[in-house]
């Protein structure tokens, strides 16, 4: 008769290998620039500039040091509220605060906006941010939804 310790250390046997199964997933072994290659082929990125870490500390409070790898895109001019960024956090349990960081984004372009350019206020309000995995994604475009939709498609091969 088997004893339930090795029941037990068979189940906890089974538990690790699904879990190392389960993480060569669609997603861990994706990168940001993978994403961002497979997205500028499906969506329109006039009006828009590629950032660097400067302004992700500056406009996000985002330290690039917890980031395996980022793209962040804002509109070429200060009246208008598109932006789009991914990124790919190296702990996972850095997710809520990329995550909080960016609402605190949100926030600040709302009061920006609100009053000023009731459109791009619009575009702010309809907003996408999510996480899958180790990823962020957030973007505030007319083509919020293609972008998401290309997001999606890129994240699942």
């Amino acid at each position: 008769m088997v004893s339930k310790k090795w029941v037990l250390i068979g189940f906890i046997m089974m538990i690790g290998l699904l879990s190392a199964c389960s993480s060569n997933s669609a997603g861990q072994a994706l990168t940001v620039a993978e994403i961002q290659n497979h997205m500028e082929q499906k969506v329109d990125f006039s009006g828009v500039q590629l950032r660097d870490e400067g302004e992700l500390r500056k406009w996000y409070g985002i330290e690039p040091e917890i980031l395996e790898g980022f793209v962040l895109y804002t509109a070429t001019s200060n009246v208008k509220a598109d932006e789009l960024a991914i990124l790919k956090v190296k702990d996972i349990r850095d997710i809520a605060g990329v995550m909080e960081q960016i609402e605190q984004r949100i926030q600040a372009q709302t009061v920006k906006f609100k009053d000023y350019r009731p459109e791009e206020y619009y575009l702010i309000e309809k907003h996408v941010l999510k996480s899958k995995g180790q990823f962020v994604f957030f973007a505030v475009s007319k083509e919020a939804d293609g972008m998401e939709a290309a997001y999606d498609a890129a994240y699942s091969y």
